[in-house]
């Protein structure tokens, strides 16, 4: 199961992305001739580019096999066994999964809501006491 990113902040890459790579040529249009700063506009234009197919490819999180994996471009991809998870806590509407050697750490403003309902319903239906989960059964 994936839960997805909100359709707001995968579109914002692509349009940031889509800016600095028109940015790019149209700097060139100038007289000055050829500056690094050409360079710079156009990378960050990929940049951009690159992180809105990732993040439409892979999304925010995976769900399967037991095992959650909060997927990212720029750093290492975390995972976590379900059944490792010693406790769930919220916090401002973020999610904390704690194991004894991992934490996970779940920003729920970056989620779409019908993922998140997902989401909750497959930490809710975790093994745990309740003290250490914020989910009533």
């Amino acid at each position: 199961m994936k839960i997805k990113f909100k359709k707001k902040r995968l579109y914002a890459n692509l349009v940031l992305g889509i800016i600095w790579v028109i940015i790019a040529p149209l700097s060139l249009l100038k007289d000055e001739g050829l500056n690094w700063s050409d360079y710079i506009y156009f990378g960050i234009g990929v940049f951009y580019l690159a992180h809105y197919v990732y993040d439409l490819k892979h999304q925010y999180l995976e769900i399967e096999d037991g095992v959650i994996k909060k997927n990212s471009l720029y750093g290492f991809r975390k995972k976590m066994n379900l059944k490792d998870i010693d406790r769930v806590e919220k916090f401002a509407g973020d999610y904390t999964l704690k194991s004894n050697d991992t934490k996970l750490k779940i920003n729920t403003s970056f989620i779409e809501n019908q993922s998140l309902t997902s989401l909750v319903k497959t930490l809710s239906e975790l093994n745990l006491p309740t003290e250490k989960t914020p989910f009533i059964k």
